[in-house]
């Protein structure tokens, strides 16, 4: 009986530098998730601009008119290069009119390297740029980032705490701090204020968020934007209550007030 000869067992060997896959040529592309870009004048900073709205917002504002920016999941991948090329299509309009590039959202410092990079690339193409931020992700700005921002548009909700927190879902010590840290930086600013009848109409309120306004030495105006209800159709397309729909927007002489206010403290409200 012949005895089986034992199979040779043949050890595979590692691979070598010659033989291992290549690895990857030049720096992986920076991509972000975007909801999507439009064209607008004098209400996202100067001149006619491209307004970037990258999706994902860590606040749940109850006067949000862009509910379908809320989850970065819903937003599609894109890269910088991209955005700049959507970007470059419209030039001739940006720059005939004075305006530039500028991101909002949600809420663009969650994408931080994303919305970076695109405003680093907008400099870059001799664009001018504006942040439009709550300022809740103000720590995740790095300098680097602000140094390629002309422009911060800075939500702050409300000025009294509680009501922030019922407003937003957030704190508001955050957006306090960066915009000391802001001003700190000689960074160009808008303050952006919602006014809601009922939520941010307080007149201790406003007047302490005035006073503190006042103290920004980099604040160029405030912009009083009444509460409206443009975004109710979008909730019901989401299937989600819209929690402010019973509640009356503002009318003119409460606008007026709350503008004098701003006004009595030096500012240039409108």
């Amino acid at each position: 009986m012949t005895t089986p000869t034992p199979a040779t067992v043949t050890t595979p060997t590692p691979a070598t530098a010659a033989t291992a896959a290549p690895a990857p040529v030049g720096p992986v592309p920076v991509t972000g998730r975007i909801h999507s870009w439009d064209l607008s004048t004098g209400v996202d900073g100067p001149g006619t601009r491209f307004v970037l709205f990258v999706s994902g917002c860590p606040l749940r504002c109850l006067y949000c008119a862009n509910p379908d920016t809320w989850h970065m999941r819903d937003g599609r991948r894109a890269t910088v290069d991209e955005v700049m090329a959507e970007i470059e299509k419209y030039r001739p309009f940006i720059t005939t009119a004075g305006g530039g590039v500028t991101v909002t959202g949600g809420e663009p410092l969650l994408q931080p390297a994303f919305t970076g990079a695109v405003l680093r690339r907008c400099k870059e193409a001799g664009l001018h740029t504006a942040l439009d931020t709550s300022g809740f992700l103000g720590a995740r700005a790095t300098d680097e980032l602000l140094a390629d921002t002309d422009l911060v548009l800075l939500d702050i909700k409300s000025f009294d705490v509680a009501t922030y927190r019922k407003l937003t879902g957030g704190e508001l010590t955050p957006t306090l701090n960066f915009a000391t840290r802001l001003a700190r930086l000689g960074k160009r600013m808008w303050i952006r204020y919602v006014l809601v009848p009922g939520w941010t109409d307080d007149e201790r309120a406003v007047d302490g968020l005035a006073r503190f306004v006042a103290g920004l030495d980099s604040v160029e105006r405030v912009d009083i934007l009444p509460f409206h209800k443009l975004g109710a159709p979008k909730y019901e397309a989401l299937g989600i209550p819209f929690p402010l729909k019973g509640n009356p927007v503002p009318d003119a002489a409460l606008v007026e007030r709350v503008r004098a206010q701003f006004r009595a403290h030096g500012l240039a409200a409108q």
